[in-house]
């Protein structure tokens, strides 16, 4: 039965008819999934091969933490259907994200930024620092991930930081960074690296608005805590 093709099932039970017949709402996560991935290999159908993908998971929760390396690893999975799982999940984070984009917003609050970047640093398990640069009335002009790891000196160098900031003609920045622990409390690094980014700044003309580290459901502001 497991290797049994959807197109040889009767056409009220494969995924996509029972879909339009009965409605999204009213198909399994396994049916949802088969239709994602549409097409199975040799020796296993769509369906079975969602199966091993919620199996992977343990839970449909967590589909949205699995790597393209995790879903490689399952047999019958290349490269197509990782990247549509994958942006099956991006989507649906986006689509339930309270701000769904930065751009072109004027930053005056915070709390903007952590709603925005805690959704999208959720379940990371490195830490990921962005730059967001803004225009002289504090509009985002853009946002970019410029390195992910531990952070350090020579990892977070200031030389890329700035370089983006002069060819986007920003006039101050805002960093933003994780930590996957779920502590949002800085370290010495964090401060050594943020203390070393504002001399630098001065020296370009170019502000630092403050670094923001997002913890689990909480933030430390270096700017609301008096440290810029």
């Amino acid at each position: 039965m497991n290797n049994v093709k959807i197109k040889d099932l009767p056409v009220l039970d494969r995924p996509i008819e029972r879909l339009i017949e009965l409605g999204a709402e009213n198909l399994s996560n396994e049916e949802l999934l088969a239709i994602i991935i549409k097409t199975g290999t040799k020796n296993n159908s769509a369906k079975i091969l969602a199966m091993q993908i919620l199996k992977e998971v343990k839970k449909i929760q967590n589909l949205k933490y699995i790597t393209y390396d995790s879903l490689k690893k399952i047999n019958g999975i290349g490269t197509s259907k990782a990247a549509s799982i994958l942006a099956l999940s991006e989507l649906s984070k986006r689509i339930n994200s309270n701000q769904s984009s930065l751009q072109s917003i004027k930053l005056n609050n915070t709390n903007i930024v952590f709603e925005y970047f805690k959704e999208k640093l959720d379940g990371k398990m490195q830490e990921h620092f962005y730059v967001i640069y803004l225009d002289n009335h504090t509009k985002i002009i853009k946002e970019k991930l410029l390195f992910i790891g531990t952070l350090n000196y020579s990892l977070v160098h200031p030389r890329e930081i700035f370089k983006e900031a002069l060819l986007v003609n920003a006039s101050s920045i805002i960093c933003v960074h994780n930590h996957p622990s779920g502590n949002c409390i800085p370290s010495k690094e964090d401060i050594s690296i943020t203390n070393k980014l504002i001399a630098l700044g001065k020296n370009l003309g170019i502000n630092i608005i403050d670094h923001i580290i997002i913890g689990t459901n909480k933030y430390y502001s270096f700017y609301e805590n008096g440290n810029i």
